[in-house]
């Protein structure tokens, strides 16, 4: 008669032998996810860089000092079209020569362009950081900022068009996460 410690063994290669066979015909565990403390440490370096545009739209809200400065790093002719409220305007090519007079070096900044399928605010925030302010990038950019329902400017004034219920609940404002 077999022991049960040896059934649990042959039971635990077998599941194993499964789970390794599934993982390399499955494309999303293919390579197989990093180890807890791995991706803790990803998911928070990733925080350290970006910002959320609702957790912006939440922090320009609330009352008082938000502690960072929001910076539109599209053209003119993009900032004029709708921009953030209270944002700096100054296009990433202007930012070496013009930082040091629009901002100041203590307060961090989080920049924008257009959306997520343009990377003017990756390049934004690079030039920034080399120039040694401290920076983040708002994920979804001026997009979501308009499609999660928050109010813009344009040249011709504030406008605000209803949320997106693909990029925003639709009967609340807190997505929950």
């Amino acid at each position: 008669m077999e022991s049960p410690f040896r059934s649990v063994i042959t039971a635990r290669r077998f599941l194993a032998m499964t789970t390794t066979d599934s993982l390399t015909s499955n494309p999303v565990l293919r390579v197989a996810p990093a180890a807890p403390a791995e991706a803790a440490a990803y998911f928070r370096a990733s925080l350290v860089f970006h910002a959320d545009v609702s957790d912006v739209a939440a922090a320009l809200a609330a009352d008082g000092d938000p502690g960072f400065v929001v910076l539109d790093s599209r053209s003119t002719a993009a900032w004029d079209q709708g921009h953030i409220p209270g944002a700096v305007h100054l296009p990433t090519a202007l930012i070496a020569e013009q930082a040091e007079q629009l901002l100041d070096r203590a307060v961090p900044v989080v920049t924008y362009c257009w959306g997520p399928g343009c990377n003017g605010a990756t390049r934004a925030a690079l030039a920034l950081a080399e120039l040694g302010y401290q920076v983040k990038e708002m994920l979804g950019g001026f997009e979501y900022w308009v499609r999660e329902g928050f109010a813009f400017e344009t040249w011709e004034g504030r406008e605000r068009r209803p949320a997106d219920a693909l990029t925003a609940p639709a009967d609340s404002e807190d997505c929950g996460c």
